[in-house]
């Protein structure tokens, strides 16, 4: 079989990694090759930046948790009596959700690591 030669201006020259003006079989795996590594390292980066984004929210999550009570006090120290009372209406389901999220979160890093 011919090899594979390139015209003047290919836009394939860049895989001409000898300089020889011919392609050969183990330039074009090579490029593959790096084709394929780029791809990886970008699959690497976005899960970490997705790790980040969710662990992020599971620490917003607990923060905000911890600050819920510190509102309903500071509601009732200025006198907004109702403000207090629907905050502390919503206290059970807002704690129920927060723990499922915290949950999830924690629950998905266990299995990860398995």
């Amino acid at each position: 079989m011919a090899p594979k030669k390139l015209q003047p201006g290919s836009k394939w020259a860049h895989l001409d990694k000898d300089g020889d003006g011919i392609v050969s079989d183990d330039e074009i795996a090579m490029e593959e090759r790096m084709i394929e590594l780029e791809d990886m390292r970008s699959d690497m980066e976005n899960e970490d930046k997705k790790a980040d984004a969710q662990r992020n929210m599971a620490w917003f999550a607990l923060f905000g948790m911890l600050l819920y009570p510190s509102l309903v006090v500071i509601a009732n120290l200025v006198g907004l009596e109702k403000a207090a009372d629907i905050l502390g209406d919503m206290a059970p389901t807002y704690f129920v959700s927060v723990a499922a999220i915290v949950a999830a979160f924690y629950a998905k890093e266990a299995i990860a690591k398995k």
